[in-house]
């Protein structure tokens, strides 16, 4: 399975897709969440948090055990890599200073990750000013790009395709009280030519089919999915 692949197959024929992200330690439903995932309009499951206290490759092996959507891992730290997953987004935080977070882990997981024999997908990931400080903005001990500035958020992601990434992610975090501005999303999008990533924030239906009117062509679900998992089947509706 070639997950890239049919993102861009995707969005080249101009289909939105919407994607899953578990924390193992935030789901107490998670059977039930993946068996409502599988008939549902969600297209990719993302599994990773800041910090993780639940084994993710005993999550990752049940996840992958009662579904066939494709499962990418969305590595909180260094550690949260495995062979069981169908690929992993390499996330190198262009939007800090931190050069742990630029490089540095990367070096450090590079052979752990080429010994998994998973699918790499590099992708620019840029914190978002969202209304409160989020558990990303707290670890990774950067400060998000302020929520008013869409030009540097828009030369930020062209920097970040100029690089050779592969996605450019816009994150307002987990929990986050406002998700990224309409207009930066849409800044964003008019000024690259890659897959664009939206996560963080969204409360309903409305958000999600703004954000994808707005240039986004990826949307991420958690929190709303941790605090209510029957709201997937509100998703038929979406494009």
């Amino acid at each position: 399975m070639n997950i890239y692949k049919l993102i861009t197959d995707k969005v080249a024929n101009k289909k939105k897709i919407i994607a899953a992200l578990i924390d193992p330690d935030k789901i107490s439903k998670l059977p039930q969440l993946i068996k409502n995932i599988e008939s549902s309009r969600i297209d990719l499951i993302l599994i990773g948090g800041s910090l993780l206290f639940t084994d993710i490759e005993k999550t990752i092996k049940l996840i992958k055990s009662n579904t066939k959507k494709p499962v990418l891992i969305f590595p909180g730290n260094i550690l949260q890599v495995s062979d069981k997953a169908d690929g992993i987004l390499l996330l190198s935080l262009i939007s800090g200073r931190n050069p742990d977070l630029l490089i540095g882990n990367h070096v450090i997981s590079a052979p752990i990750i080429k010994k998994a024999n998973i699918e790499v997908i590099p992708t620019g990931y840029m914190l978002i000013e969202s209304g409160k400080k989020t558990s990303v903005e707290y670890i990774s001990n950067t400060k998000p790009i302020p929520n008013d500035k869409s030009d540097i958020a828009t030369a930020t992601a062209m920097a970040g395709e100029m690089l050779g990434l592969k996605l450019i992610y816009l994150e307002a975090g987990s929990g986050a009280a406002n998700h990224v501005p309409l207009e930066m999303i849409k800044k964003v999008k008019n000024n690259i030519s890659l897959p664009l990533i939206v996560g963080g924030g969204f409360r309903n239906i409305e958000n999600i089919k703004n954000a994808f009117k707005s240039g986004a062509d990826i949307i991420v679900l958690g929190s709303i999915l941790e605090d209510n998992i029957d709201f997937i089947e509100e998703l038929g509706v979406v494009y």
